[in-house]
């Protein structure tokens, strides 16, 4: 078994390709965009890397890659949380506990000689990305921007010293069960104690409506758990990202006297067309999305919804929530999955289940101690 760093281009295509052999046989694993990964992992596009740095590491086994993993400093979210932690993520392993430990152990050595204490993860790269290790809901294939791994990694993870950090929540709610009447009652109290008003993003404007996105994010998530700012470039590369398959009808600000207190958008599931496209646009998978065709995808993905740290308590939530399902309804969408959800977030949790949303999935973030 042989341990070594990612030091080339042709070794970080490697990495980015490895779970392709390893998930070749399993239905429900989603085959990302590797163009897209290649993007996200380059320190010359990718913002994050302005304030962090990581190192890729792979195990390799009779000529065969059976294992990696991400170490990371993110230097933003320790002058934010006054921590030192070091993160771990893109964790890929066979069912050996040998290679799992070789890896966590080489990502820890790596955290350890930047002065790094604790080791939480995964998150790839940061929790403002995808992140979490799937724990329940094996039986779905994983919605938009969320992760997918198989049930061994639990004890693998376990095994390496790992305990639960925190619990991350994906709701569904199939539109056909949801309690229009009641919510729709409650949404009209809110509107007009608050007198806010619900408005599209306008795409138009992208660059000075992303400001205000970016504003209310940071306002409105600066008290969770794990909270790491996000900086205006890193929201923009974002936006830039998802631009291609965001439909405007699914995106919104939230205004109270014309000022902006809240956000809200969705995605359609493009994961149901990434598995055919098995990793490249490359030479007709371009044409699943195309806007025509993303209407035809039948469910979303609330993917980020908040409110301003002040108004957390004001039901605005409920308001954008119900713009979803009203719009959704009217366009023949099927379901909407919320993710994620905090499971201490009580204030976002108490809400979706009086909707009649059901937690189906779980994610966890695990840490240990590197002293």
């Amino acid at each position: 078994m042989n341990l070594f760093q990612v030091t080339t281009r042709k070794q970080l295509d490697d990495f980015i390709r490895m779970p392709f052999r390893l998930y070749k046989h399993d239905d429900k694993w989603v085959p990302p965009l590797v163009s897209a990964e290649h993007k996200m992992m380059d320190p010359k596009r990718n913002p994050f890397y302005e304030h962090s740095e990581a190192a890729h590491f792979l195990v390799e086994r009779d000529g065969e890659l059976v294992g990696r993993i991400s170490a990371i400093e993110n230097r933003l979210h320790n002058e934010t949380q006054k921590e030192k932690t070091g993160f771990w993520g893109y964790f890929e392993s066979e069912n050996d506990p040998a290679v799992s430990t070789a890896l966590f152990d080489a990502a820890a050595d790596w955290l350890k000689k930047r002065g790094l204490t604790r080791m939480l993860g995964p998150a790839n790269p940061s929790l403002n990305d995808p992140c979490g290790l799937l724990v329940d809901g094996f039986e779905w294939s994983p919605f938009v921007l969320m992760t997918y791994n198989p049930r061994y990694y639990v004890p693998l993870v376990s095994k390496a010293g790992f305990t639960k950090a925190m619990d991350l929540l994906a709701y569904i709610l199939p539109h056909q069960e949801l309690d229009r009447l009641r919510i729709d009652r409650i949404a009209e109290i809110i509107r007009k104690r608050t007198k806010a008003v619900i408005r599209h993003v306008n795409l138009s404007k992208l660059e000075s409506e992303l400001k205000i996105i970016t504003d209310i994010y940071n306002d409105a998530w600066q008290s969770n758990w794990g909270f790491c700012p996000m900086t205006e470039a890193e929201v923009r590369f974002t936006a830039e990202d998802l631009k291609s398959i965001l439909l405007p009808e699914f995106a919104y600000i939230a205004e109270i006297d014309g000022k902006p207190v809240g956000f809200a958008f969705a995605l359609p599931d493009i994961n149901r067309t990434l598995k055919k496209c098995k990793g490249s646009l490359l030479p007709f998978g371009w044409w699943h999305f195309l806007k025509p065709q993303l209407r035809k995808i039948p469910v979303i993905r609330i993917v980020a919804l908040g409110v301003r740290k002040d108004l957390h308590a004001s039901g605005l939530g409920t308001l954008l929530y119900q713009q979803f399902f009203t719009e959704g309804l009217a366009r023949g969408y099927t379901a909407a999955e919320c993710s994620w959800i905090l499971e201490t977030n009580t204030l976002m949790n108490s809400p979706l289940l009086q909707m009649g949303a059901k937690p189906y999935k779980r994610y966890r973030l695990y840490d240990k101690n590197l002293e």
